[in-house]
């Protein structure tokens, strides 16, 4: 029990104090892991590091989710997610909550509808780096059929973004097979 509950704590912790999302509480939960519980050691904690960076997600809850894992079975692991979690999840009840009641006044209504565009050309900007960085690894010609041919599968078919991410992996797997084949082993 007493472990569930410096599990609870220390990502408690973490998921109070790390403002700036999941990269930013990463040096908090080294402190708490590392220093303060002593449940790792600093190599370790760096090979979990990498590894929670490989996968996708929030860096975040993968690592208390492994921590709390392997401190004291599934039980740690839920209850490093909740604590880890929780804060966030309290935070935005209130603040939505808050600014629902608000909604009306003229000034929230201005900041409201000020984020849609700020968020559009952030994606706009993403969406640009993503094609230029295929138009230099495909080139201009690739980029363009790919980018027109994804848009009529998602728009024109409607097919689920999972489905055509996992057909584009395959492909890939497949290319770089033939071109194996042909150039021979290396």
């Amino acid at each position: 029990m007493k472990t569930q509950w410096h599990l609870f704590l220390a990502f408690f912790r973490v998921g109070m104090l790390g403002y700036g999302g999941g990269p930013a509480s990463i040096p908090l939960m080294h402190k708490e892991v590392v220093s303060t519980y002593k449940w790792m050691d600093d190599e370790e904690f760096g090979d979990v590091l990498a590894i929670a960076n490989t996968l996708p997600g929030p860096i975040a809850t993968k690592l208390a989710g492994y921590i709390g894992y392997r401190m004291s079975g599934w039980l740690g692991m839920m209850n490093a997610l909740i604590a880890t979690i929780l804060p966030t999840v309290v935070l935005l009840i209130v603040l939505l909550s808050t600014l629902a009641s608000f909604k009306d006044i003229h000034w929230v209504k201005g900041m409201t509808a000020a984020i849609v565009p700020v968020v559009g050309m952030m994606m706009a900007t993403l969406t640009w780096q993503f094609f230029d960085k295929a138009r230099e690894g495909m080139g201009w010609i690739r980029a363009i059929l790919m980018t027109i041919g994804t848009i009529i599968f998602l728009y024109i078919l409607d097919i689920h973004p999972a489905i055509i991410i996992v057909i584009l992996i395959v492909a890939a797997l497949l290319i770089r097979d033939k071109q194996r084949e042909k150039g021979g082993d290396r």
